[in-house]
């Protein structure tokens, strides 16, 4: 699995096994091996994948015990969070895409959703969290796609630039959630300094005319598409706001019933 990970990368970047073999620094029967299957060790793995700019993670699982990928992969929250979200803004007119694909040069990414108005060049690009286990690489990747994302999805709707950009961090309203944000308060802070406005807007079917902000909130999944209690909570809210779920494991016994 790992070689043919590295000779589907190594193709669709163009590059030749001899290109690879010298940004590596090992040799061209190395890359040949690797490739074919032939096991290598740990340091060659390595070595290859930062030469392809690949992340190289390594696994010890006993086969008969491990559950099937399509399994493990599955998250009901992230899946209702975005499935309240897209019908909603949907139902507003715009267009929506989920899980969207983009590339900025040598990075690659996925967009959990976005949704846009080329009459107002209006995007909304919101990264949905249940949890925060790696807050660094969860600020990577949303400042990843907060750079990239946006001209992307600008020549692929046929228009120069977006007049106006809205990127949210939209984390589930749980007590889990809102102990990191207390704990790390100051760096959210730094990352999604922008007050909520820009958001309700896109909910009212009316986004900004112009700016671009990055925006962090607090989101219940179940009572998005109901009237009447509040459908997310901000960081200046942090202080007073009671959760709406215990933990993970809680919102998905909430969405399952």
């Amino acid at each position: 699995m790992l070689g043919r990970g590295i000779r589907e990368e190594r193709r669709r970047r163009r590059l030749s096994v001899r290109d690879v073999s010298r940004l590596a620094n090992v040799g061209l029967a190395t890359v040949h091996a690797a490739e074919t299957g032939v096991v290598c060790s740990l340091g060659t793995y390595v070595r290859l994948a930062e030469a392809l700019h690949l992340h190289a993670e390594f696994e010890l699982a006993d086969p008969r015990r491990r559950e099937p990928l399509t399994r493990r992969a599955a998250d009901p929250v992230h899946a209702a969070m975005g499935e309240a979200e897209a019908t909603h803004l949907r139902g507003l007119g715009f267009t929506v895409g989920i899980d969207e694909p983009f590339q900025h040069y040598q990075f690659a990414g996925r967009a959990d959703l976005v949704a846009w108005s080329t009459e107002r060049a209006a995007l909304l690009h919101i990264e949905n969290r249940t949890r925060f286990p790696n807050i660094q690489d969860s600020f990577g990747s949303f400042n990843a796609k907060r750079s990239y994302l946006g001209p992307e999805l600008a020549a692929r709707a046929g228009i120069e630039r977006w007049h106006s950009e809205t990127h949210a961090v939209v984390a589930l309203w749980s007590a889990e959630v809102l102990r990191t944000l207390r704990c790390h308060r100051s760096s959210f802070a730094s990352v999604c300094p922008d007050p909520e406005d820009a958001f309700e807007a896109w909910w009212r079917g009316d986004p900004p005319a112009i700016g671009r902000r990055s925006i962090l909130l607090l989101f219940d999944p179940i009572e998005a598409l109901r009237r009447g209690r509040r459908r997310w909570a901000v960081l200046r809210d942090l202080a007073g706001v009671r959760p709406r779920y215990r933990d993970y494991a809680d919102a998905v016994a909430a969405i399952q019933l």
